[in-house]
């Protein structure tokens, strides 16, 4: 199948960054606050609502076609719904208030509140089917590595580019039941591996950084974090290739219903199409990618990484923020605790 909704050429500006990276600082302020506390949706609802607020002050016309949180019940920017201020550009939205809700959770690095935004009609649309095996590599290795070429070939083709033997290779692979052969293979080839408990977005990001010591991420995770990742490597040179991954007869007759080939290699320019998109990501938690948020009497500190293909620049922000100030005009409560110490 093919992404039949009509793109149309969009001017996104520049200047749309600096106004995306202050939605997803809203959701790191909110959600920081929760870090550690052992409560996943009240510091997902927290990000979700700071989200929600300060994208609709954004100058684009807006449709969210990646919500995650639908395969979990989570709180979400449901898909379908309509953010931005109502002018400006038409685009596609994906939200991920918190990619890694269970290490915000737990305190755990790596969690970050993710948004990417391409022009309308540009991203994927999976049809309800939740995940999809994923192979992530940086530009390095994006012309070497084929998904149907067996995880042994793609590591050995990596392995010879980087002037190395497989030992001297790394593969990012989420720590699942579902991933025993797949961490078996990878064993029997010499290769290291790094273990992800969650957030594969931060994961992908890791296998496209030539500073990075993971050359490849490899392994079945969510579509909409896959469809979200694509944008971030589309920015930075780097290669996602993909399979749609039914859970079950019930979601293999969907996605068979909605016209997807199941056998059907998809690339970063499936995944999103064209070069005029831009991701953004601010850390909840201190990781491999971005320091987390950390507060001082009265304010609070957040890094984000902005990225847009159209230049190919990706930039590191470092911020300082004064919550009295932000309270002036802010409908966000950044300086709150959650429910159960207020009570």
């Amino acid at each position: 199948m093919t992404n039949t909704r009509t793109r149309i050429p969009q001017d996104l500006d520049r200047n749309l960054a600096l106004d995306l990276v202050r939605v997803t600082e809203a959701a790191a302020m909110a959600a920081g606050r929760w870090v550690g506390r052992g409560d996943k949706e009240g510091g997902d609802g927290a990000a979700v609502d700071a989200m929600r607020k300060l994208i609709n002050s954004i100058p684009m016309r807006g449709v969210v076609v990646i919500g995650e949180g639908e395969k979990d019940n989570a709180p979400m920017l449901f898909n379908g719904e309509e953010v931005g201020d109502g002018s400006g550009p038409e685009v596609d939205v994906a939200v991920d208030p918190i990619d890694g809700t269970t290490l915000m959770s737990k305190g755990m690095p790596n969690a970050l509140a993710v948004l990417a935004v391409a022009e309308r009609g540009a991203m994927f649309d999976p049809s309800a089917v939740f995940y999809m095996e994923k192979l992530a590599v940086g530009p390095a290795y994006a012309d070497v590595v084929d998904i149907d070429a067996g995880v042994t070939e793609n590591l050995r083709r990596i392995a010879k580019v980087k002037g190395t033997d497989v030992s001297g290779v790394t593969v990012c692979v989420l720590d699942r039941p579902r991933h025993d052969d797949l961490v078996g293979q990878i064993r029997r080839t010499g290769a290291g591996i790094r273990f992800i408990s969650d957030g594969d977005i931060a994961g992908a990001i890791a296998a496209a950084r030539g500073e990075s010591d993971v050359d490849v991420l490899m392994g079945i995770g969510g579509t909409p974090e896959g469809i979200t990742a694509a944008c971030a490597l589309k920015c930075m040179g780097g290669m996602m290739q993909a399979k749609l991954w039914p859970r079950d007869d019930a979601e293999r007759a969907k996605a068979l219903d909605a016209g997807h080939d199941l056998d059907r290699v998809l690339t970063t320019d499936d995944l999103v199409t064209g070069d005029n998109c831009f991701f953004v990501a601010t850390g909840v938690t201190s990781g491999d990618l971005l320091r987390g948020v950390s507060y001082r009497a009265g304010g609070a500190y957040t890094q984000s990484i902005v990225m847009r293909s159209k230049s190919g620049t990706i930039r590191v922000i470092d911020s300082y923020h004064r919550l009295e100030k932000l309270a002036l005009y802010s409908a966000i409560d950044f300086d709150g605790r959650p429910l159960a110490e207020q009570e």
